[in-house]
């Protein structure tokens, strides 16, 4: 039996329990957050990745909201580290923060209630493929914009529209949706932002076009500009993705996963492309502390 953060205080996953009555149950209303924690055989160390920036995109959350809690960022990256050390975890880690209105009321309302944290993690590997490349399909469902679930929000109720997508694309055969937004422009994944190489630049589409402001999807921004690697944020056209040298999605739970065929259409030479792989090699030595460069980016738990 794992252990959990609840109610204030660090206890037994069996005793972490919420009613049926719960608001934020029945309408939605919650906000999360998806971390890892990465373990290096070699020095026998857990690395939590990007802890503090996904609680700091939390409570960027909570306030669009009206939330608030009584726990600090600092407070829940020590929180944090203590239920890795307290699970005595030897492998890599998901952790998901979740913040939602307690009160046991029926209305569908952002005032008047009392918002809670809780945090549970368990170990995870892949999520999505990351050697071979995935087969992705453009979904017919649009992403939700910004005037009605915005996608830079990790909402509960929003991932109605992810769960749509992922389903009809797992139906069709295919291992993960790409959803087009309003405009018809290409938006993210059903839960990861995308990349598509053209020419060797990486392009990836702007904020304004509904996606979710991801925090990988920075440090992959990062790793490219640090390697001379040209980067563009702009639109992207559905068709574009057809004649993509290289396509890839990212996110903390699909890390940097290629994909290999969308639409039954082959992208490059049907493998993970050579920018793809090039960024993916540093990235997972980055996340496991390999690299003195990016060692801001995680913080050892001993």
């Amino acid at each position: 039996m794992s252990f959990v953060y609840f109610e204030g205080k660090i206890v037994h996953e069996d005793e972490a329990k919420i009613s049926i009555k719960t608001n934020s149950f029945h309408y939605g209303t919650a906000v999360f957050e998806g971390i890892r924690a990465y373990y290096n055989k070699e020095n026998d160390t857990m690395y939590g990745l990007f802890f503090k920036e996904h609680y700091q995109r939390l409570f960027t959350n909570m306030k669009i909201l009206n939330m608030s809690i009584d726990e600090t960022i600092d407070e829940l990256v020590e929180i944090t580290k203590d239920l890795i050390k307290k699970n005595n975890y030897k492998e890599d880690v998901y952790i998901r923060p979740i913040v939602y209105f307690a009160d046991l009321k029926i209305s569908p309302k952002l005032i008047g209630y009392t918002a809670r944290i809780a945090i549970y993690t368990l170990p995870l590997g892949d999520y999505i493929d990351t050697s071979k490349g995935i087969k992705a399909k453009i979904s017919s469902w649009t992403r939700l914009n910004d005037n009605m679930i915005p996608p830079r929000l990790k909402v509960t109720g929003a991932y109605v529209n992810s769960a749509f997508a992922k389903t009809e694309a797992l139906l069709a055969g295919a291992d993960e949706a790409i959803v087009l937004n309003k405009n018809g422009y290409v938006s993210e994944g059903s839960a990861e932002n995308i990349f598509i190489v053209r020419d060797g630049t990486l392009i990836t589409p702007p904020v304004s076009d509904d996606i979710l402001e991801g925090i990988t999807r920075k440090a992959i921004i990062q790793i490219a500009k640090d390697n001379n690697i040209p980067v563009v944020e702009r639109n992207i056209a559905r068709t574009e993705l057809y004649v993509a040298d290289e396509v890839f999605f990212c996110g903390t739970g699909a890390q940097i996963s290629p994909v290999v065929i969308i639409d039954d259409r082959v992208i490059g030479d049907g493998s993970p492309g050579k920018i793809t792989k090039f960024i993916q090699n540093i990235y997972f030595d980055a996340v496991r502390g390999k690299i003195e460069k990016y060692k801001n980016w995680v913080v050892e738990i001993k």
